[in-house]
């Protein structure tokens, strides 16, 4: 479920905090959350119920939903667990939608319109069904429509080493499902102030730099997992997911259940140490907005550099992106967000590679210099230096455009990835299905989003940390500014150095676990393909399988791709087969070079016997004649002239049909539908 495109400055941040259900739970937060019977009593003998405003809470999620574009007319889905938080999230939500902030108080017999309620039950624990239902009425008896979605796990249980990552994937599957069905283009969560807080930390213990640390984004897309191939459109949008509640501590949202909810519905009141609230806050609220300034940046740079063809690749122009003299902490964002759009994996690009792409962009023309291990001579140890030109880094293969001399890069997905080629297949009809959601509404929501976002852009003067290459220099300036005292900085790092401890034993007890949990490294390199299928692979072509019988034997014919154009949400291609005759089953697997001389010897009508490819089996004239020899040829000529114009790299990374005997059944010819 991630973001496939390059929206800006919409990315797809999800929740990476621990769930209840889950084990492992972190050290460090175990520790935030043992606070004491005495310090609750004083709390709330201090700051009775009563005196607490919340009529500026009330406001200040107003203001976060106009900030997110949204309007109380929209439909609008809610995450919902029962907690303080996803209750707090309900009353709000209610009150703004319905302009009536005690709506939620009462016994309703009617339910508010647009809003819905959806509990997700994992299913794995015995007493979740229970609690699940419990919940159900409550949201229910608050006068919001509430949908209880149980997860099913048809592999089994997850394993306990990717348990929590399993169930947060199956959550917002689920989620997503149920907004799709219910053509629901909005989602709101409840992750508050002290998730962010709780994340800042992880993160600070994986070392993360300025724009990891600015945590959860206040908006951004979760995509399906399959795209929508109808092609009437030239931009997809995928469901927004806004958090609203970001600047919202937890024990506020206790509060405020309590202060609206007077039945005796029993919460938990979890207190959170002085350093998440003001200092903490401000730290992560200065990393964000670094992050927004950054991101726009980004925006603008791509606009400028890149150039996203249909047909898989993108090629970036050094020319333009030497001339503005972008800083590092703008590139590697930049050339980050290029290599995952192209690759589909959504990673970010650390350390030495990131260092490695950053010097061969920044080489005019691009090449990049390195360094071979040094190896024994006698009794003398050498090393060699040499430029490259072309270079692979982050599942994708970097060179040098044709015909540019290198001052264009053609970045292009890496067929030699230690990812096996695969396809996934479309379940059912879900490729024909309509669009689930009003196109021009939810892009009405984005411009509005945008256009309110854009009006609070600081420029790069007014930006902290923009200089910080590490989560310790971001410390130790922010000490420096005062916005962290040294008491907060000082409990702080012993936080990031317990939880990095705790990181690393943790790595080791699932390196253990997932020894026996090895699936995909030995994964086959095609995937069987059968007439009338539609399938998706390496989540960048639509391959569509269908059956002619206008020719009477086996002969290669031509894919249709059909290709987004424009630089949108999903960049994937559609390829529409039509291969002739019987064949039952296909191999789908990445064209290779000799599956060009094939195309060639066939175009010319001869007998390839001798000189086919070592690759290709023989294909003998007498098996291919009359008009199917006619159409071979035919459909083998249009396939060089279409191929002719991509290049070689990007060619590689495309799919083929082949038969059992490795024949070629379908090359994709590139036919573009937006113009």
């Amino acid at each position: 479920m991630a973001a496939r495109g390059l929206l800006m400055p919409l990315h797809v941040h999800t929740k990476t905090t621990a769930s209840p259900t889950m084990v492992m739970i972190p050290t460090f937060i175990s520790r935030l959350r043992e606070v004491s019977c005495a310090r609750r009593a004083r709390f709330f003998c201090s700051h009775g119920l009563a005196e607490i405003d919340m009529s500026k809470y009330r406001e200040k999620f107003a203001q976060k939903m106009a900030m997110a574009g949204l309007k109380p007319h929209h439909h609008i889905a809610m995450a919902v667990s029962g907690g303080p938080d996803s209750i707090a999230l309900c009353i709000l939500a209610a009150g703004w939608k319905s302009n009536n902030f005690d709506a939620a108080a009462d016994r309703r017999s009617k339910f508010i319109d647009g809003l819905l309620a959806i509990v997700v039950d994992h299913g794995l624990r015995e007493e979740s069904a229970e609690e699940a239902n419990l919940v159900y009425h409550r949201i229910t008896d608050m006068g919001i429509k509430c949908e209880v979605a149980r997860c099913e796990w048809l592999d089994g249980r997850p394993k306990l080493g990717h348990l929590q990552e399993a169930a947060r994937n199956k959550r917002y599957q689920t989620l997503q499902n149920i907004c799709i069905q219910l053509q629901i283009g909005i989602l709101l969560t409840a992750h508050h102030a002290d998730d962010q807080a709780e994340l800042f930390i992880l993160r600070l213990s994986r070392n993360s730099g300025i724009l990891g640390l600015a945590g959860m984004a206040f908006t951004s897309q979760m995509f399906p997992e399959f795209p929508d191939i109808r092609g009437e459109g030239s931009k997809a949008h995928g469901i927004i997911l806004v958090r609203p509640l970001l600047e919202f501590s937890k024990k506020i949202c206790t509060i405020f259940v309590k202060l609206v909810i007077k039945n005796g519905w029993r919460i938990q009141q979890i207190g959170v140490p002085s350093i998440f609230k003001a200092e903490l806050q401000a730290v992560i609220s200065a990393c964000r907005r670094t992050r927004l300034h950054v991101d726009n940046v980004c925006h603008l740079l791509l606009n400028l550099a890149v150039t996203v063809m249909p047909h898989g690749y993108a090629v970036i122009d050094l020319g333009n992106l030497h001339a503005v003299e972008v800083e590092d902490i703008y590139l590697a964002k930049f050339a980050a967000l290029v290599l995952q759009f192209i690759s589909q994996r959504h990673r970010p690009v650390r350390g030495n590679a990131s260092k490695l792409l950053l010097s061969y962009l920044r080489t005019f023309p691009c090449k990049v210099n390195l360094v071979l291990p040094h190896f024994l001579y006698g009794s003398h140890a050498l090393s060699f230096a040499c430029d490259v030109t072309c270079l692979t880094v982050a599942g994708c293969y970097l060179c040098p455009a044709p015909g540019s001399k290198g001052t264009k890069v053609l970045v292009c997905c890496s067929v030699n990835s230690s990812l096996p080629p695969m396809i996934k297949l479309f379940p059912g009809c879900s490729y024909a299905r309509e669009n689930c959601f009003a196109t021009s509404e939810l892009e009405q929501i984005i411009t509005e989003s945008e256009a309110y976002l854009n009006r609070f852009l600081p420029d790069a003067s007014s930006v902290p940390f923009l200089d910080m290459t590490s989560s310790e220099s971001v410390l130790t300036e922010a000490k420096r500014c005062g916005i962290l005292s040294h008491c907060t900085h000082r409990t702080v790092v012993s936080l990031q150095k317990e939880e990095s401890e705790n990181f690393k034993s943790k790595a080791e007890y699932l390196s253990d676990v997932s020894k026996d949990d090895v699936r995909s490294s030995g994964a086959t390199l095609s995937q069987l393909f059968y007439p009338g299928q539609v399938g998706y692979f390496m989540n960048r072509f639509v391959l569509d399988w269908k059956v002619s019988n206008t020719v009477s034997c086996n002969a290669l014919c031509t894919n249709e791709v059909v290709a987004v154009k424009e630089l949108g949400a999903q960049g994937q291609c559609f390829c529409s087969s039509c291969i002739t005759g019987n064949q039952m089953v296909a191999e789908v697997r990445h064209m290779i070079d000799t599956d060009w001389i094939y195309l060639s010897n066939l175009s010319k009508k001869t007998d390839m016997g001798d000189s086919r490819p070592p690759s290709q089996p023989s294909v003998k004239t007498e098996e291919l004649t009359g008009k199917t020899m006619d159409y071979a040829a035919l459909s083998a000529r249009e396939a060089l002239v279409s191929l002719k114009s991509i290049p070689v790299a990007a060619r590689r990374a495309m799919p083929v049909l082949v038969n059992a005997k490795g024949v070629l059944l379908s090359i994709p010819v590139l036919h573009l539908l937006f113009h």
